[in-house]
């Protein structure tokens, strides 16, 4: 049985180089984060094991690799790239990762928050245009955070904002609890948050979950912060939202459509602080990440499923 890495970039392909070392699985790396879900059938010529990092894998395409059985995705969002219950009627299986980054990417939120805060983006923007640009900014100490799905990533975000002194409010579907966090219906969460950022998984259940009436029960002047999935969002009213005031800030690491398209509104806008989906992008979690990889590969071979 064997697998290859199909969109290996630089980074993720020195990593599993490094951690497969002499383990002797039959694991080969395509080094080319750029391919086009056209180019897998070619591209994996009967190996039965798919590592794919972000490239789409339509159910159509995916029929078309002979012996494919198995998609090892490198997250936890396999649903923004593929349709894993159409894939599965097709002899597909779908394995996701959990957990590999969570402190990474709650590092990155709570970034996205202080930068929101303080309007540091767009003040950077004007003093490298020449403008002595000042603007006034958001108090974090005594404020609320409401934390919108609770997993490893939420609990990471709560850890380090109670440590700066923020009251953390957390909604999740299932009931839960956790040290310093109060649980709250939806709509309190989002009348009393001065910051608001979603931890949530994207599903058929959850895309739009942040739909333009939630959005208009947010506290006036709220800051958003999304490190899960662009499609949580309705984009069109959190625009609304970021033009008008109602949204003062929104710290983006996702967006609807990746990479964001060049002149996309959302970088017209100076109330707006940009990462391009690199929230996970640390040395610890890449290898947290391509070891479970690989576990699950270890796995498949040796049992098949």
């Amino acid at each position: 049985m064997r697998a290859l890495f199909v969109d290996a970039n630089d980074t993720l392909a020195a990593v599993t180089e490094k951690l497969l070392g002499s383990q002797g699985l039959p694991v080969a790396i395509n080094r080319n984060a750029g391919i086009k879900p056209d180019d897998l059938p070619g591209l994996l010529d009967g190996a039965e094991i798919m590592i794919v990092d972000h490239t789409a894998v339509p159910t159509a395409v995916a029929a078309k690799c002979s012996g494919l059985k198995h998609i090892v995705f490198l997250g936890t969002g396999a649903r923004s790239y593929m349709n894993p219950d159409e894939l599965s009627q097709h002899g597909i299986a779908v394995h996701t990762i959990k957990g590999y980054g969570d402190t990474a990417v709650a590092e990155c939120a709570i970034a996205l928050m202080w930068a929101s805060s303080k309007s540091f983006g767009e003040m950077d923007r004007g003093m490298r245009a020449g403008n002595w640009l000042r603007r006034d900014a958001m108090q974090l100490t005594g404020k609320t955070l409401g934390l919108i799905g609770f997993g490893g990533i939420a609990a990471e975000a709560a850890r380090m904002a109670l440590g700066c002194g923020m009251k953390v409010l957390a909604w999740n579907r299932t009931a839960k609890s956790h040290p310093g966090v109060e649980f709250v219906p939806l709509e309190k969460l989002l009348a009393e948050s001065h910051v608001v950022s979603l931890h949530l998984l994207l599903s058929d259940d959850t895309k739009g979950f942040l739909s333009r009436d939630r959005i208009a029960a947010m506290r006036p002047g709220a800051i958003l912060i999304n490190t899960a999935r662009g499609a949580l969002v309705d984009e069109d009213a959190m625009i609304d939202g970021l033009r008008s005031g109602h949204i003062a800030h929104a710290g983006l690491d996702v967006f609807t459509v990746e990479p964001l398209p060049a002149g996309h509104v959302l970088t017209t806008l100076p109330n707006v602080t940009l990462s391009a989906h690199s929230a996970f992008r640390t040395p610890e979690a890449s290898d947290n990440l391509i070891g479970a990889a690989l576990e699950h590969c270890r796995r498949i071979i040796a049992t098949g499923r």
